[in-house]
């Protein structure tokens, strides 16, 4: 995370703030500018399109953005309201500036993407959009939030690691059968994926000096005996204490029924008590 740390304390105050409301308005403008136009306008004027950006058209670098996830008025709504609640999510936990540090970086994996495609294959033809940078969201999310629960069409009740698990498995099935562009697309968006959830681990927990350190006072506290070692906070999840770490911070849980404490690599990712 230390790369992430010096590029928010350099950058951080260029961070957008409330990204995700900015990106579920640029569907909305899709979307409506696709109806006005039948569906036309959007791949004649607005789409990423190499041949095109090439040939006098540098605007659709960034007038790709709009292109909404699905052409249904209605489903559009319930995919625009969920979309917007897990990136809200997502900046919550990461803060502003990671938040968009990710999807620029994805947005420039799409522009890469596509200029790869037409360098390999060049046609006029070759089209892309942001469907598998919000897949990626997806499963950011429920890398973070895997228990959460969702309601498949506001009826259907399942938790989110079961929808990643059916994603990763649809991203599978389209790199197998999909074109060039598919294949690349899907590539640069997992990698962007990866990139930050490797980055956002905390592997100190790991580390040989860390498991060393818990195994040592795991022994002193069976010498001495639980009753002596008195503690003020203490983890609900993985039960370390402020002797455990000075540095850990420890809160309570407002969704959780009870005084459920949690440290803070615990505090967004545990499970809530019903």
């Amino acid at each position: 995370m230390n790369w992430l740390n010096r590029l928010e304390r350099r950058f951080g105050k260029y961070a957008i703030r409330n990204l995700p409301l900015y990106i579920v308005i640029m569907y909305a403008v899709g979307s409506v500018l696709n109806l006005m136009s039948g569906g036309e306008f959007y791949y004649t004027w607005l789409s990423l399109n190499p041949y095109m950006i090439l040939h006098g058209q540098p605007w659709r670098i960034v007038t790709f953005l709009i292109a909404a996830p699905t052409t249904s008025i209605i489903f559009l709504i319930f995919v625009l309201l969920f979309y917007y609640s897990i990136c809200q999510e997502l900046s919550n936990v990461w803060g502003a500036f990671r938040f968009n540090l990710y999807f620029f970086c994805g947005v420039l994996a799409s522009v890469i993407a596509a200029f790869l495609v037409y360098l390999i294959y060049p046609s006029p033809y070759i089209y892309m959009d942001t469907y598998y940078l919000n897949l990626s969201f997806f499963l950011a999310y429920a890398a973070i939030f895997p228990e959460a629960q969702v309601y498949l069409y506001g009826i259907l009740p399942l938790k989110v690691k079961w929808l990643a698990y059916l994603d990763v498995a649809f991203l599978v099935y389209a790199f197998v059968r999909g074109g060039l562009g598919d294949r690349i697309s899907i590539v640069v968006s997992l990698l962007n994926f990866l990139l930050f959830f490797l980055s956002t681990r905390n592997y100190r927990r790991i580390s040989p000096s860390e498991i060393r350190r818990r195994k040592d006072f795991q022994r002193k506290t069976r010498t001495t005996g639980p009753a002596n070692v008195q503690t003020r906070h203490r983890c609900a999840v993985c039960g370390r204490t402020e002797l455990d770490d000075p540095d850990l911070e420890f809160r309570y849980c407002s969704k959780c029924n009870g005084d459920y404490e949690y440290c803070n690599d615990h505090l967004f990712t545990h499970t809530h008590v019903r």
